[in-house]
């Protein structure tokens, strides 16, 4: 099991956008939930943040192992999906994967994860 939080930041002017994305994934959670059982993604979740004047968004999940890679989709969710992120995320701004310290998940949760 891998648990992650990895910061990105967004590109400059494109707030609306993202606005735009998240709303997408809301309004497609049906679909997006599908898409996430073959990647073996058990939880995902994105936080956004504005820090100095710069618009971050974090991705925090806990995955397992031999899921598929969303780039290697072609469900429509995850083409859609990836197309917001070339359009919104600064690929100038290495991601910066903050350091697990404590993974506190319940063994009965764990369980029905696998």
């Amino acid at each position: 099991m891998n648990v992650e939080l990895t910061r990105f930041r967004v590109k400059d002017g494109k707030s609306a956008v993202v606005d735009e994305w998240l709303a997408f994934l809301n309004d497609n959670m049906k679909d997006v939930l599908v898409t996430l059982e073959g990647e073996k993604m058990y939880v995902e979740t994105i936080f956004r943040e504005t820090l100095d004047g710069n618009e971050y968004l974090y991705w925090y999940s806990i995955q397992g192992e031999g899921g598929q890679e969303v780039e290697t989709s072609a469900h429509w969710i995850d083409e859609k999906h990836m197309a917001y992120w070339q359009e919104c995320i600064d690929p100038e701004f290495a991601p910066v994967d903050l350091t697990t310290a404590v993974v506190m998940i319940p063994e009965s949760i764990k369980t029905n994860m696998k």
